[in-house]
């Protein structure tokens, strides 16, 4: 009977997969939109003074920050299906702001808009924990990654959409785009709306511990947690870096913006491909493998980047930096999950994402600075002493577990 009621959840989980994933590629287009308009938009609003241009596209990234703890703790409160439908709201909201905003031509309104844009990503990042809330391990690995795999899709449905729609409202320049946005948050909605809450119950616990489990503290201190949330940090803040400072380095290089659009289409079709197998491969090779693997595109990555400056340097180092990363934060995303418990998983999850945005935009605002500073190569020699401080991480998480299990025999 066990074995018939794991098999009949698994069907479950891999059915939720569908639909989490579907939900994700239309409400993970939306913040696309925003951070390709915002700074255009920006600087349309602005006067002679364009120096707060990028202003709306930074508030965005810092409403996701900020949000990512509260979402996680939201969610592990109503569920997931009500946290997905919560989160949808914001961007629905703000894309109607951010249309208001550009026809009454309000810079501060619009940069309001695009920070609640950016609390509705925050409730995007639970999508892939989301799918590991229940069932067997190799299914639940699977189905993450193919709830990852909506990126894909997100990554064609947002320029598709600014495409045509931009002048949807002319001779308003970009508020179509906006309404558009609005629009897809609603489709996100509905499609949230199927999906199915699959945690499993809460198991007992000690009085010392209480319902909500061991305390944040103990949890980060364990070096399986401090290793996985090092790396899904590393992996995420180095493709941050990389990919915000190349088409700015492409541009200086004399190539050409169609060049730099081009490259990073590539990139995001290799950050979120390889989701389709992914989870496949961290079943067979488990999930440290994974990361390292990742790591080490990372590496090449660089090495290309600092080898040579025409175009198909900056192409493939592109291509390389976004496979690097969906080896690499997947598999950390799937070593996090080890290192808590079900009614922990709020808390857990939310400081990991806190964290991983938090240095993000810092890699996102550090990067303009850089490429207008030290230089492209400059950023690529960044890449290895990261590795060099994951890998150092990963080693030594896994001989701590390796004496524990020694101690136990």
């Amino acid at each position: 009977m066990d074995a018939q009621v794991s098999d009949n959840l698994d069907r479950q989980v891999r059915r939720n997969a569908a639909v989490l994933m579907a939900a994700n590629a239309i409400n993970s287009s939306i913040l696309p939109i925003a951070v390709t308009l915002g700074g255009l938009a920006g600087a349309h609003l602005l006067g002679p003074d364009k120096s707060l241009a990028t202003l709306p596209v930074t508030a965005s990234t810092i409403g996701s920050a900020l949000t990512t703890i509260p979402a996680a703790i939201l969610m592990s409160r109503i569920g997931r299906r009500k946290g997905f439908v919560v989160g949808a709201a914001p961007a629905i909201f703000g894309g109607l702001l951010a249309t208001v905003a550009l026809l009454q031509g309000t810079f501060w309104l619009f940069a309001a808009a695009l920070f609640l844009i950016g609390m509705s990503g925050a409730f995007n990042q639970q999508y892939r924990f989301a799918a590991i809330d229940a069932g067997s391990p190799p299914v639940r690995t699977k189905a993450m990654s193919l709830v990852m795999a909506g990126g894909i899709f997100s990554g064609i449905i947002g320029p598709q959409t600014v495409i045509f729609t931009n002048d949807l409202l002319s001779p308003i320049a970009f508020a179509g785009s906006f309404l558009a946005a609005a629009g897809l948050g609603v489709v996100g909605l509905l499609i949230a709306s199927a999906i199915r809450d699959l945690a499993p119950p809460r198991p007992r616990h000690s009085e010392a511990e209480g319902p909500k489990g061991r305390p944040l503290g103990v949890i980060a201190r364990q070096p399986r947690f401090i290793a996985a949330v090092l790396c899904g940090i590393s992996a995420y803040a180095l493709m941050t870096l990389v990919m915000t400072a190349a088409p700015l380095a492409m541009i200086g290089c004399g190539l050409t913006q169609s060049d730099a659009a081009l490259g990073i289409q590539w990139h995001v079709l290799a950050m979120f491909g390889p989701s389709f197998f992914t989870g496949r491969l961290i079943v067979r090779f488990g999930k440290e493998r994974i990361v390292i693997a990742g790591l080490a595109l990372l590496t090449a990555c660089a090495i290309v980047g600092m080898s040579g400056l025409s175009l198909a340097h900056f192409w493939i180092t592109l291509v390389l930096l976004g496979l690097g990363w969906n080896l690499g934060f997947i598999g950390a995303t799937a070593m996090l999950a080890d290192t808590y418990r079900p009614e922990e998983r709020g808390r857990v999850q939310g400081l990991n994402d806190f964290l991983v945005l938090g240095t993000a935009a810092i890699a996102s605002l550090l990067s303009g600075k850089l490429i207008g500073g030290p230089g492209w190569t400059f950023i690529n020699m960044i890449v290895f002493p990261v590795v060099i401080i994951s890998l150092a991480a990963l080693a030594w998480s896994a001989l701590l577990r390796k004496r524990a299990v020694q101690e136990k025999t």
